[in-house]
This record gives C-alpha cells, structure tokens and sequence, in this order.
C-alpha cells in the first residue's frame, strides 16, 4: 500500500492542448504556451502541443501572433485533451482569412517573420506536407504549386537546384536571391549569384518564394527570392531524433538524419546528410555529405542570440554532353571520362532577435561563406574524340561577408506596419584557369602555375538602405510603398593569356593582358503594393517594384573555345509588375491568378558568332537588347473531399498550375535578334495531378509539360556543337505514396513513370558542352523513424 501511494502520488498525466482559430477554425502554429506562467513550448504545424504534468490546477496562457492572448484554468486529474479557440487581434486587421492551411500551401500573412508581404506575388510551400522524391529534391514535385517556374534538370542526385521562372535562365537558380533562414548562401550575392549549394530538402520546413517584388526587401534580383526556413529545436522536448534512409535505382543511396531539442534557456538543431549513386549516365557518380548545426540561447521570454554553421562537400562525376545526332541515338550514352566537378561550402551565421514589445521587433544577422568550386575536364565539342591531353582546370574560391539588420514597427490607430533595414557586404572572390593533369583521376592540380590562362581577384562592395511600409486604410485596404537606395562596388584585378598557334597547334606566341577594372554606382529603387479584400475570401492585389541586375565579373574571363565574353558588358536594369486575385470558396477550392509583365533593359545573352579565323562557331555573351517578358501565372486546387463529402477524414485534392508566358527581344540594335523569343522561356509550363489522404496513408501523382524553348537570342534550332538549339517540349509524370504507423513512415515512389526520353538545358562549358539528358524512369523507396 505505501508504494501504492507513493507511485500514485508522484504520478504524471499527458496534457494534450490544441488551438485553432475562432473565425477559420485553423490551426495555429508557433503558438507560445504558458503553464503557470512559465513557457513549456509552441504549437507545431498541426497546432498541438503536449506536456507531462502531475495531479493539479493550472492555469493556461497563450500567445500567438496576430491572434488575442488567451488565459484559462485546467484541473488535470488525469490524461486529458483539450482545444481551444483563439479569437484574431483586430487591431491589427490582418488577412487572416486568406492564412488558412491546406495539404501543402499557405499563404503569407501580410506580415510574417521579419518580412513584409502585402500585395506581393507570393508563395509559402510547407514541406513537411509536400509528396515526392525528397532525398534528391526533385524540383518538380517540390516546386509544383509555384506556377511559371522553368527547372533544369542536370543531375539525378539533387546535387544543384536550378529553377527560373518569367522567362528567366534556371541556371542554379541565379536569377532568384537564395538565402537560407535569411541570409545569403550562393558564391556572391553581386559578383557570382550562383547557388552550389541547396539545403536538403528533408532538412527544409518552409520555402518563401516572392516574384520580382522582393528586389526592395531583399536584393535587386529580377526573379525574386527564394528563401529556404530549415527545422528547428522543438520547444516541448529535451530530445528528438527523425532518422531518412533512402534506396533508389542506379545504386542511390541517401541517409538523413536530424535532431533537436531544448533544455532550459537552451535550443538546438542539427542535421546530417550522406547520399551518392552512379546516377543515369556512365561516368556520371557522385557522393555528397552535409551537416548543419543551430544553436539558440535564450536571453529571456523576448529574446534570443543564435549561431548556425553549415557544411557540405561533394564529388561528382560528368558525362558530358551530346550532340542532337547522338542523344537521338543513345540518349543515355557518356562520350567523356575525364570530367570532374568538386564543390566545398562552409556558411555561418550569427543572430540576434528581440521582440522589444508587441508593437516593435528587431533581427540582426552576420553571416559569411567560405568555399570553392574546381571543375576539371575536356571542354571540346562531343562529337570529337577525347584525345587525351591536358584537361582544362577552372578553380573559384569565394570569400564574402554580410550584416543585415531589420526592425519592424506597429504603429497608429490602425496598426500601420513599418519595416527599415540595412545591410553591408563584401566579397571577396579568386578566379583561375588553366591547364591540368592529363589522367582521368579527379586530380585538382594545375600543371604549370606559372602559365595559367588567367588570374583574376574580384572584390566586390555593396551597402543597402531599404524601407517598406503597409498602410492599412480601413479594414479591407493596405497600401504598401517602398524604397531601397544601392551602392554597388564591383572589380576585376588580374590577366589573361592570348596565345597564337599554327594549324598543328604549336605554340607560335603568347601575350600577359594585364587588366584592372572598376565599377561603382549608386541608384535608388522604388515600388509599391496594394492590397484589397472586399470580403472575407478574397483578395485582390497589385505591385510594381524596379529592379537592378549587376554584371558578374567572375564570369569576365573563363577561356572557353565554345563561349565567349563581351569585355564591355553593362548593368541590366528594369522593373516588375504583378496584378492579381486569389482566394477560396468553402474551404474546399482556393486558387490565385495573376499577370506580370517584366521589362529588361540592357538583357545579357547569348547569340551564335563564326571565327572567321579558325572557321570555329562559338557563343558569344554581351548586351543583346531589351526585352519585355509577359504572361499569366495561375494555380487552383480543389479539395473534392470537402466538396461531395463535407469530410474532414480523408482529402482528395485535384490541382492545377498553369502559366502562359510571352517574352520578346525589343529595341535591339541586331535586326537578327529584334522580334526573337527570349531563350529559356517556355510559352506554356502546366502541372496538374491529384493527392489522395486518409488517415494514415497517402499517395499524388502529377503530370508536368513544358513547352519548347530556345536557348539563345538568335533561336537557332540546330548548330552543329550542339550549345545551341531548341529544346524540344515534353512530359513527365511522377507518382508517390506513404504510409504512417506509429513513430514510422514508408515512403516510395517512381519519377518519369512512363519513362520519356528528354532534356532540359544545353550546356556551353561545364558539366560539359552540349545536350544534358534528364533521367529516365526511376523508382526509390524512404523509411523514416521519429524518436
């Protein structure tokens, strides 16, 4: 009996609290729970949290942003579950309407985090709700709720993200400002915007992904941002481990593992990722790890000072590209063994946030990158043979450091939202060519650093001053004008060789170039948003924003007998401009429809030149003209479960993303060029499927097509290297299923189910000049276990 009670008396019982809106009924997440006034956690995804407490009274407190603080009183005598229902802070007038949750897609509030998003074209994929191949991130499945989005596909691993959207080029995503939890992570933000780099997409909870509006909030990209949120610590927990392990066909293998948990003032995060495989091609393997750690200390309830690191490195082989004669007789087939490619990234961060009161917050952020790029191999056209000598060795290391502070205001009868951010930036990058070993080993060495083709140091400056503000005029009506003032300072310091031969190749002369440039301008940047909700349902929106695109001088000087650079190339400048309307009916359709039209001056492309010395036909990069690119971007979905059933039990979702796009070559002074299609923009992208749920199992399947597309401003259809061409339309459909039982999740799955033979990008240089062929069929299959 004394043991009785003591096991009685000192007994725990399982809270399990949830919250969900008063006026939607949604779930709120990040919610903050007091428990006798000492914070135990927030709300997760599904707006649940759960706590161990003994036999007692307590009382409840909730906080959560944009919603009324909630206090309440519980006697727990027992297990026990209970919901409540927070009613919205009208004070604040938000969209709150519109913020409701579905299978994969949320709608930015007008605020969220330290952004500001009202009356911009925007989209918040949460991952943890996204079906599909996640251990190689394929942007089809991933990205398929973002409409317009053109996706290179030049590897079957994951191992680089290229998406472009409005007539942009995809290539690795250069024409988006990529960050992670908000700050930069490609080689240089100005001088080389290329992301080598991509989180995995497992390690990912939420994607923001903003069109050409966010060049005043976060940098003068024309195709916007894309900002990658990873996992975070869990505030309920001192320990919790997700374990992802991956097979799939051509010996892929994928292990991801991540953990995190909270222990006092203490939070932490971390990830680790391991994946290779032969991929789809000979002489095509790979193997690439990264981890990443975060660590936040809380200086108290408002406050908090964070650190993240993150590193990856990888190894990859490349096949090389086609001919159109050969990818039309053995699409799959490698005609290179000597191509390599060897990336390593390091990135840090070091935050500091403070909630300074209801009305008033602040973020400041220092990051910095450390890392290089070496690519090793024949750059001579496929179709003739590899004849063995010295590969072509082409090395970039890059060095840049940022500070960015941001603080956000509430301010008026209205709440009026007032966001001022600074920012400073200095990179730092080391460019250099020539010649390399002659074997087939993934040798990173040059031969001779005395007789390099070219050197070049590219430092580079930009400070920034940005404002944005959202006038709410009554309660339907947001206004939001901005402004961003840049000064940009860009250099190229180094030489380059100019070597003469006779027709059996001999070395006749040689000549250093030494050359120092300089560029320094200060521009300001304007735009403005409007946002109206004529009821509770819809939303009408609009913005126009100006935008800015600096010359990369790291690309100034690469020697490539296929590729060629204008020594005078200018800064490209434009603007944006979105109108809109998106919304839903019962809570089973939504949808969001919108045109742009995106005007580009002093456009940087490409067009097809002869040597007439040589008899050679390269690609010649330089000022081609303006260009207007517009179109209209749609996307709906419909929950068919709700519609005939009125069921909360299962989902049967049917969506469908469409985009038309017209994008034209205007005031060009080539009369070859003026009137031509802007290359890498496809008229039509359509992705449509459906996702079915109920309980405990779920399965999508989706059918991508999009549309031919040149790759240069000439729009030749055919040349003989093969750089240039058009790039035939097609279809891919992808097929995925999971099932959940307990602390485990089966996932599998088959991309390009019906196995379509297809390309997405010719290549001028590297991973090889010519066609890139996608993967055919493919199938994997994940098991997951949470702890």
């Amino acid at each position: 009996m004394f043991l009785f009670f003591c096991l009685t008396g000192n007994a725990q019982f399982l809270l399990q609290l949830e919250f969900k809106s008063y006026e939607t009924n949604a779930k709120i997440d990040e919610a903050e729970v007091y428990i006798n006034d000492s914070l135990v956690g927030k709300t997760g995804l599904n707006g649940k949290l759960s706590v161990l407490l003994p036999k007692g009274k307590y009382s409840v407190d909730v906080k959560a942003f944009t919603f009324e603080n909630l206090a309440d009183s519980i006697v727990l005598s027992s297990d026990l579950k209970r919901t409540f229902k927070l009613k919205r802070d009208r004070s604040f007038l938000d969209d709150y309407t519109l913020s409701y949750n579905d299978y994969a897609y949320e709608k930015h509030r007008s605020v969220d985090e330290m952004g500001l998003f009202a009356g911009k074209k925007s989209d918040l994929i949460i991952m943890e709700r996204v079906s599909g191949n996640k251990a190689t991130g394929n942007p089809r499945e991933l990205y398929k709720q973002i409409a317009g989005l053109n996706v290179w596909e030049s590897d079957g691993g994951g191992l680089q993200l290229g998406i472009g959207g409005r007539g942009l080029s995809p290539d690795r995503s250069s024409n988006f400002n990529v960050r992670q939890n908000g700050y930069d992570i490609s080689a240089d933000a100005l001088g080389y915007p290329e992301s080598y780099y991509t989180p995995p997409a497992e390690a990912i909870h939420k994607i923001d992904v903003i069109r050409g509006a966010a060049s005043l909030q976060y940098g003068t990209q024309f195709g916007g941002l894309v900002n990658f949120r990873l996992l975070e610590a869990p505030d309920t927990s001192n320990f919790s481990l997700k374990s992802r392990t991956t097979l799939g066909s051509n010996a892929f293998f994928n292990q991801f593992i991540h953990l995190g948990g909270a222990e006092g003032v203490h939070r932490y995060s971390a990830y680790f990722q391991y994946k290779k495989g032969n991929d789809f091609r000979p002489n095509s393997a790979f193997n690439q790890a990264q981890a990443h750690l975060t660590y936040r200390y809380l200086l108290d309830e408002d406050s908090y000072l964070g650190f993240e690191f993150t590193k990856m490195n990888y190894l990859a082989q490349q096949p090389g590209g086609l001919t159109d004669n050969q990818f039309r007789r053995t699409p799959y087939e490698s005609f290179r063994h000597r191509n390599w490619f060897s990336v390593d990234w390091n990135l840090a961060n070091l935050n500091y946030r403070w909630q300074i009161n209801k009305k008033n917050r602040f973020d400041a952020k220092v990051f910095g990158l450390l890392a290089n790029r070496k690519s090793l191999g024949v750059l001579t056209r496929t179709d003739r043979e590899d004849d063995g000598s010295e590969r072509t060795l082409i090395s970039g290391d890059f060095k840049n450091l940022g500070w960015e502070n941001r603080w956000i205001s509430f301010f008026g009868e209205n709440n009026h939202v007032f966001l001022l951010g600074t920012r400073l930036y200095h990179g730092n990058n080391l460019g250099v060519q020539g010649a390399g070993p002659a074997d087939s080993t993934a040798n990173f060495i040059f031969l001779n650093s005395d007789s390099l083709d070219n050197e070049y140091r590219f430092p580079s400056w930009n400070a920034a001053i940005f404002a944005e503000t959202i006038f709410r005029i009554g309660e339907k009506l947001k206004i939001s004008p901005g402004f961003r003032v840049e000064h940009i300072e860009t250099n190229a310091d180094g030489y380059y060789m100019v070597r003469f031969t006779d027709l059996a190749g001999n070395l006749i002369e040689e000549n250093k170039i030494e050359e120092n440039r300089n560029s320094r301008r200060t521009f300001p940047l304007f735009g403005l948003g409007l946002s109206y909700n004529p009821n509770d349902t819809l939303e009408l929106y609009m913005n126009f924003s100006q935008n800015y695109r600096a010359i990369t001088f790291n690309d100034m000087r690469v020697v490539n007998p296929n590729f060629r650079i204008d020594p005078n190339l200018e800064d490209e400048k434009g603007f944006t401009a979105d109108i809109g309307f998106r919304g839903f009916y019962k809570r089973a359709i939504k949808w969001d429809i919108s045109a742009f039209y995106l005007f580009y001056n002093n456009r940087i492309g490409l067009i097809s030149q002869v040597d007439s010395t040589l008899n050679n036909l390269y690609m010649y990069r330089t000022n081609i003209a303006s260009s207007r690119n517009m179109g209209v971007e749609s996307y709906a979905s419909w929950d068919m479960a709700q519609s005939f059933f009125n069921s909360a039990k299962f989902e049967l979702n049917l969506f469908v993303n469409l985009a038309y796009i017209d994008a034209k070559y205007i005031r060009s002074e080539r009369p070859e060029i003026n009137g031509n299609s802007v290359e890498l923009a496809p008229s039509f992208t359509l992705k449509t499927g459906l996702s079915f749920r109920c309980k405990n199992l779920g399965a999508s399947w989706q059918i991508s097509y999009t549309d031919e597309q040149f790759t240069d401003a000439t729009n030749a259809v055919n040349t003989p290297n093969a750089i240039n061409g058009l790039i035939p339309s097609y279809s891919v459909q992808d097929l995925a299923l999971h099932y959940n039982f307990k602390r485990f999740r089966l996932e599998g799955g088959i991309n390009n189910l019906l196995n379509e033979v297809y390309f997405t990008r010719r290549a001028s240089g590297y991973p090889g000049p010519g066609i890139l062929p996608s993967a055919g069929r493919t199938g994997y299959l994940t098991l997951q276990i949470r702890l």
